[in-house]
């Protein structure tokens, strides 16, 4: 049994050599291909310079050349930290300074990014650039260090490996509230723990054709890449020009024979809202996953009942507990829309808590804070012991470390039938289309901007594909007139797509409550009342 990510990707090689590994497009990459130029890249790196422990960046677009580049990085024992690059160069410039990598490798149509992150000087001397992209690239404040081209003069054979089973393997930074993104580390044996156990529960094998949907910056990723190495099948890369096309996304399962498809519920709601899944569609699908976010009944029964032979499963977890905590396999497609899906039971080695206040565990039925404990929690936040200490606890009368309980900011409940119910965020913390989202990182770079006399971001539940809707209340600056256009221009500079408002709503002054406070509830009814009243116009 591996004890390191990396080692899946080197078993399967001993074992089938010529069996492709990942497919994206036109491109395929035998395990013999991916273990060869993950050694090579290794190489390069320790030869560099890299130690263990160091972090090292990608700014890579989802293709076989990332999941190189992964698996090259490990096998250098040293920490990958995923950069989005859809995201602007301000919120990049955060989490490289905060994990201050050795080298940040980049590939793909990220030159301006690139050139704008190593703008400043005391960046550029202290992170080198690797380049994993085709041909040569050079930017006006950036040099690579080396090339892809570069690999060819390493030796492809296996390193001896100096990281162990406890040593971080990535840090995957979220939605911070004070603006700053938090580093969520995650160890080697987190993973090894989770795909151990789903491998087995899902039957995976050298046969499946596992569908790789969510970017790589997004812990339900993590899954696909090791679930697909810990098997011996094939992943099967999503063109990012799909994400917004549920026809294509449809001809994609098909045409690609995928035996297991993983995402977040909102693409599969917009699926369904399309009618683009016929009767006993693909074929040979077996297993369907998701996680992230609720799946509305409506939309599930819409897909049970089209495909009646696969096996629809629910997965519950934050990124602080690796990928998955527990899970729930509907059996039986339901027959009333408003019945809920639990979250289930915990994975091997986890455990779900439904407490009170006091830490002591709720009775069934009664609403209580979610927390988590066993194989999957996260260490800690990246050199942040504050929130560290004020996310992950000692669970109350154990003082060994295997007794620490992580709050995830969710409500639950125990159901009669002994299953846990997730019942909504207890915190200004909302996911949509997959992503967590700290309210208050949108709002600490609205008012950056210094355009608005005030302002609140907050979130109403939506039918349409984000599944949350993000609002922006403000009251301009006196004397100036500002326009959404001229908000979500500047913000989006600083914030990627997905944390930007899409209703807008000018005041003179925001609502107050009772303690003088913006009265968020009113913003959030107002933006209700005016989806409502827009609904009726449209239908009417």
């Amino acid at each position: 049994m591996s004890h390191l990510l990396q080692q899946l990707v080197t078993e399967q090689a001993e074992r089938h050599t010529g069996q492709v590994a990942i497919v994206h497009k036109q491109e395929r990459l035998t395990y013999g291909e991916l273990e060869e130029s993950s050694n090579r890249l290794a190489r390069l790196l320790r030869d560099a310079g890299c130690r263990k422990g160091d972090r090292v960046c990608f700014l890579i677009p989802k293709t076989p050349a990332a999941i190189v580049t992964i698996l090259g990085i490990l096998k250098a024992d040293c920490v990958y930290v995923p950069l989005d690059t859809s995201s602007p160069a301000p919120r990049l410039e955060k989490i490289i300074d905060a994990c201050e990598p050795r080298f940040v490798i980049a590939g793909g149509p990220v030159n301006s990014v690139l050139d704008e992150l190593m703008a400043e000087e005391r960046r550029r001397t202290a992170v080198a650039i690797g380049w994993m992209g085709e041909g040569k690239v050079e930017g006006n404040n950036f040099k690579t260090g080396f090339s892809r081209e570069d690999l060819l003069g390493y030796p492809s054979a296996p390193l001896e490996c100096r990281n162990t089973f406890n040593d971080a393997a990535h840090i995957l930074f979220t939605s911070g509230s004070t603006g700053v993104p938090k580093g969520v580390v995650i160890t080697h044996a987190n993973v090894i723990h989770f795909i151990n156990w789903a491998v087995k529960y899902f039957g995976a094998k050298p046969s499946d054709k596992i569908s790789s949907h969510p970017p790589l910056h997004f812990d339900l990723s993590t899954f696909d890449i090791y679930g697909t190495l810990g098997s011996g099948a094939q992943l099967h890369i999503v063109p990012t020009d799909l994400n917004l096309a549920p026809h294509k996304l449809a001809e994609f399962i098909r045409a690609s024979e995928l035996t297991q498809w993983f995402s977040v519920p909102s693409v599969l709601n917009f699926m369904a809202k399309a009618d683009v899944v016929k009767f006993n569609d693909f074929p040979s699908l077996e297993r369907l996953l998701w996680c992230g976010e609720v799946f509305p009944t409506p939309p599930l029964i819409h897909w049970m009942r089209r495909l009646p032979h696969v096996k629809f499963t629910n997965l519950y977890g934050p990124t602080e507990a690796t990928i998955a905590s527990s899970y729930y396999t509907v059996p039986q497609c339901p027959d009333d829309e408003r019945a809920q899906i639990p979250i289930g039971s915990p994975c091997d080695g986890e455990e779900l808590l439904v407490l009170d206040a006091e830490l002591k565990p709720t009775p069934p039925g009664e609403i209580g804070d979610l927390y988590l404990s066993g194989v999957g929690l996260s260490p800690g936040y990246w050199r942040d012991i504050e929130k560290t200490e004020a996310a992950f606890k000692q669970r109350p009368g154990n003082s060994v470390s295997d007794g620490r309980i992580y709050k995830t900011g969710d409500l639950a409940k125990i159901g009669d039938d002994g299953l846990v119910y997730y019942l909504g965020r207890a915190d200004t913390q909302i996911k949509s289309r997959g992503y967590r989202i700290e309210l208050g990182e949108i709002e600490t770079a609205l008012n950056a901007l210094n355009l608005t006399e005030e302002c609140a971001i907050v979130a109403i539940n939506t039918e349409g594909f984000e599944g949350v809707a993000i609002c922006c209340a403000f009251a301009p600056l006196k004397d100036c007139e500002v326009a959404p256009a001229k908000l979500r221009t500047e913000m989006s500079k600083v914030l990627p797509n997905y944390m930007m408002p899409v209703r807008w709503k000018r005041f003179d002054l925001l609502p107050k409550n009772a303690n003088g406070k913006i009265d968020r509830n009113s913003l959030k009814g107002q933006f209700q009342q005016e989806t409502h009243n827009a609904g009726l116009r449209q239908n009417g």
